[in-house]
């Protein structure tokens, strides 16, 4: 059994920064695939980035150029760097990962961290 758990998420000041992170456990998964989602209160829940198996990333518009997704393979982690954080980032953040196991994709996600971004 997989588990994706998230860490890192705070209140933070606009301009500031914050750090999250999602630890994987289970037996044989590695972070291939690993993507960062946000959903505000009354939205719909977004991609923020994700990181493929061959190292390259994808960003949301609204997130270039603040964000960085990384992976660590040693730890099995996937992180998201936020920098200029803005209130509009308010948000639960979840990690979200995938592997193809006998042929079939399985789809992880962890329990969400609250990133609050006010004054």
């Amino acid at each position: 059994q997989v588990q994706l758990v998230e860490s890192g998420g705070g209140l933070v000041q606009p301009g500031g920064s914050l750090r999250l992170s999602c630890a994987a456990s289970g037996s044989g998964f590695s972070f291939d695939f690993g993507s960062w989602y946000r959903q505000a209160p009354g939205k719909e829940r977004e991609l923020v980035a994700d990181i493929f198996s061959a190292g390259t990333t994808n960003y949301a518009d609204s997130v270039k150029g603040r964000f960085t997704i990384s992976r660590d393979n040693a730890k099995n982690t996937v992180s998201l760097q936020m920098n200029s954080l803005k209130p509009e980032d308010t948000a639960v953040y979840y990690c979200k990962s995938r592997e193809l196991t006998g042929g079939v994709w399985h789809t992880y996600w962890g329990q969400g961290t609250q990133v609050t971004v006010s004054s």
